[in-house]
């Protein structure tokens, strides 16, 4: 690369690009048999943090790919607020995810599979858009939704298989 020249930015608009990583994060997951959940922050078209879910590895019902995506994106840049960001997840977030992407700023939530037992996102609760929280969050959901949910059942059916819970 010459001197004084920045590398080339990813299509900010380009939502389907960043799912893709995030589904990259939870097929990972899911060979370590965790949830298939995977996580990616980006701003300006570039991605600041991925992780998928380490709930299980961790033995931390917090370690949610959301939530280690925003640890690490908030290490990334400096300051807890991610204001400018976008977060794709693979699935609807849970109340507690929702939670910290709106107490976190970040501007731009996408996610895939919807979630209309528990999601925190429209599904069953509306949290990204609460009135009584100071930041509301633009959320997209459905982006490449049959993959991510497809994913989810092939873990959820391979676990009934095992015996597992």
């Amino acid at each position: 690369m010459l001197a004084g020249m920045e590398p080339p930015r990813i299509d900010l608009e380009s939502d389907a690009y960043f799912m893709r990583e995030a589904l990259r994060q939870a097929r990972r997951a899911f060979r370590r048999e965790e949830v298939p959940i995977g996580a990616v922050i980006a701003r300006e078209g570039r991605i600041l943090a991925r992780a998928g879910n380490q709930v299980e590895e961790l033995r931390d019902a917090t370690a949610h790919a959301e939530i280690l995506a925003i640890t690490q994106a908030s290490a990334a840049v400096g300051d807890w607020r991610l204001e400018g960001c976008a977060i794709y997840v693979t699935k609807e977030p849970c109340p507690m995810c929702a939670g910290a992407i709106a107490l976190a700023r970040i501007a731009r939530l996408v996610f895939g599979a919807p979630d209309p037992k528990s999601g925190g996102a429209g599904g069953a609760f509306a949290i990204t858009q609460h009135a009584g929280l100071n930041h509301r969050v633009e959320t997209l959901g459905g982006v490449l939704a049959e993959e991510c949910a497809a994913l989810l059942k092939g873990f959820f059916v391979a676990k009934r298989a095992a015996g597992a819970d």
